[in-house]
């Protein structure tokens, strides 16, 4: 049993790594131990922190530490439809035998199903709880029950709380759907969703990232030139495999070469990243003894996607003795 649990914590908490890095290819590294050591590190904690809460915390996850329920209880009214029993119709309740009839008498045979169906173990008689997460497995558990005494179903619904005052009062039922808090809500959902979907329609398709070496800042050559180390990361978001031309601007007398690769007649250099993938190259930037430089020159890597043109810069600086 435990092995399954950790197997499932496994797969469910350590999953969450994949939101942060390209999938494919860090499950490859994760599965050859090749990758970083935070990746094994994060899937640790939380495959360690799934099985302790899911295994053995349980219904006290959701009752101390689940938001939920807390945002459930600020953002419902009367009107709201929520898990509900029946009080006009299940009370007086008792315990039932075979052929009884139920004159006298409420449709609830205090059989406890719903509580034991209820993942947060409470007893939806008792009214609205907390705790509850509104799932619904104790409207399940009660109409199995029913159905085997002969009984309608209903007995644990989805109701209001108005409609179960006004039941007991002996009062017509009714609901307003379209409501302040409704169409507030509503406006909110649509107006954040809206926000989300231009923000995911006007992203951009590639991603650039450039890290310098940290040792060596600068090597000096035989020839007393001087060469900085890069390592330039690139994100093919797209569903498409993209070329690039790699160059650079801003630095006189600077070339660039990329290491695995060969430099084109225009002078940058060529390279593909395949879909929804990302790339990382090593770049050597080189710069004549001749020319004039500060301990720290700014100069920017200009990436262009070749099909569309489309030109992508990132700034950076090439180090050099004072």
């Amino acid at each position: 049993k435990h092995i399954a649990w950790i197997l499932i914590a496994m797969a469910t908490g350590g999953a969450w790594i994949f939101y942060f890095a390209d999938a494919p290819g860090l499950a490859h590294d994760f599965l050859t131990f090749n990758a970083p050591l935070v990746a094994y590190s994060t899937v640790g904690v939380l495959t360690t922190t799934t099985y302790l809460l899911a295994g053995s915390m349980r219904e006290q996850v959701c009752t101390y530490m689940c938001p939920y329920s807390r945002f459930q209880g600020a953002m419902m009214d009367g009107d709201t439809y929520t898990v509900t029993y029946r009080l006009d119709r299940g009370e007086p309740r008792g315990a039932y035998r075979k052929n009884e009839t139920f004159d006298g008498r409420g449709d609830c045979i205090d059989c406890t199903q719903c509580v034991a169906a209820c993942p947060a173990g409470i007893d939806i008689r008792d009214g609205q709880q907390l705790e509850c997460i509104s799932c619904g497995l104790c409207i399940d558990a009660c109409d199995d029950v029913m159905t085997k005494i002969g009984q309608p179903t209903g007995l644990i619904g989805y109701d209001t709380l108005n409609n179960l005052g006004r039941r007991l009062a002996k009062k017509p039922e009714s609901h307003d759907p379209i409501r302040t808090r409704t169409v507030l809500y509503t406006t909110l959902i649509l107006i954040v969703g809206g926000i989300m979907s231009l923000a995911l329609e006007a992203r951009a398709p590639f991603t650039l990232a450039v890290q310098h070496d940290r040792d060596p800042l600068y090597v000096v050559l035989a020839d007393q030139s001087l060469r900085n180390g890069y390592t330039l990361k690139i994100e093919n978001r797209s569903y498409q495999p993209a070329h690039f031309r790699v160059a650079i601007s801003d630095l006189p007398d600077g070339d660039v070469k990329v290491v695995g690769e060969t430099a084109t007649d225009e002078g940058g250099i060529d390279v593909s990243v395949p879909a929804d993938e990302q790339r990382a190259f090593r770049v050597l930037v080189h710069v004549p003894k001749t020319a004039r430089l500060q301990e720290s020159t700014p100069f920017a890597f200009a990436i262009t996607e070749i099909q569309t043109e489309k030109l992508i810069t990132i700034n950076t600086t090439f180090r050099a003795p004072k």
